[in-house]
């Protein structure tokens, strides 16, 4: 999830009753709700040293202990007063579970097992930036302020006041909780919807579901079949959830060039991210005989409108002059 969402969901565990483990424990929970995203340094190193450590061991159950002990560190040298350590270790703990649980929900997926295991794990059900829960984010950063200024927290007295904002947290918090079940099961819906039809007569072989950051039930489907990829906007609340018509992009048949494009560096970390890889290969007229291998994440965009995407040159030897990596549509030659 975008770090808005991770920053509002620490500070509301913070106040449901985990800021009281230890003196200064709000701005610990805080950073660690955040802090896994601190592989964004890595962005220094190119894109595609990015691709790599993002969401890496930062993310891992196994650098969980050290990262909440770090985030107490930091807060503790920062306001050179005490702190009660296993409690702060304790709320600092939960926060960085909460960014794990966050991030396992996009279709970007999480790789929570490293190191012992790169698999990524995703339940592909919300957007990164998903435009309800920070609705209900506002709303329970707003409700208590809005409360107070009509005289609700002053006339509540002393002891009551210590607790602001405790009970709008547990509504957010419960809330937020529900609307990823129901997404959950919509999304089961939206893959039935997409594994029970053909594709040009073919059956499905796999297919994934990819939401819309506004509307609940508009999804786009993505369809792998043995000879090509589908694209499927999906839409629940109609009688025909599909009644947009698909894009079809046909898988290449086998070629020298993709093989030699496979061994290089670029293209095999490309791979170990990209869960629905399509390759396609054309002339590269800069070169004599030379070809053009591309491939593309379909679960991030197609070939008409690129998202995360792979090339390589290979020569008329076949041997690869070069590759790159982009996060988006390739820069003009």
């Amino acid at each position: 999830m975008d770090n808005l969402t991770h920053t509002a969901i620490g500070l509301f565990l913070a106040r449901t009753g985990l800021r009281r483990l230890s003196p200064y424990a709000t701005p610990m929970i805080v950073l660690a709700a955040n802090a896994p995203d601190v592989d964004f340094v890595t962005a220094l190193g190119g894109s595609l040293n990015y691709l790599h450590y993002h969401r890496h061991l930062t993310h891992g159950l196994i650098a969980m202990p050290v990262m909440a002990l770090l985030c107490v560190a930091i807060v503790r040298v920062c306001v050179r007063k005490p702190v009660h350590w296993p409690g702060a270790f304790l709320a600092a703990l939960i926060a960085l579970a909460s960014h794990l649980a966050l991030d396992w929900t996009n279709v970007y997926g999480v790789r929570m097992l490293l190191p012992f295991s790169g698999e990524w794990l995703r339940l592909d059900t919300t957007h990164v930036f998903d435009l309800w829960i920070w609705s209900m984010c506002a709303l329970g950063i707003a409700g208590p302020f809005l409360a107070r200024l009509v005289g609700s927290e002053i006339a509540s007295g002393g002891s009551r006041a210590r607790h602001h904002g405790r009970g709008a947290a547990w509504i957010v918090l419960l809330t937020v909780l529900l609307y990823y079940f129901g997404r959950g099961v919509i999304h089961a819906r939206a893959v039935t919807s997409l594994t029970s039809r053909l594709y040009e007569d073919a059956i499905p072989v796999r297919a994934i579901a990819t939401p819309d950051p506004v509307n609940p039930m508009r999804w786009r489907g993505v369809v792998e079949t043995d000879g090509a990829y589908v694209v499927q906007e999906l839409n629940l609340a109609l009688p025909d959830p599909a009644a947009a018509r698909p894009e079809v992009f046909h898988k290449p048949d086998p070629d020298p060039a993709i093989d030699a494009a496979r061994r290089t560096f670029t293209i095999q970390e490309f791979l170990r991210f990209s869960q629905f890889p399509l390759w396609r290969v054309s002339p590269w007229p800069a070169m004599e005989n030379a070809r053009l291998v591309e491939i593309f994440d379909m679960r991030f965009g197609t070939p008409v409108a690129p998202g995360f995407m792979a090339k390589a040159i290979v020569d008329g030897r076949g041997a690869v002059v070069e590759t790159e990596f982009h996060f988006g549509s390739p820069r003009p030659r």
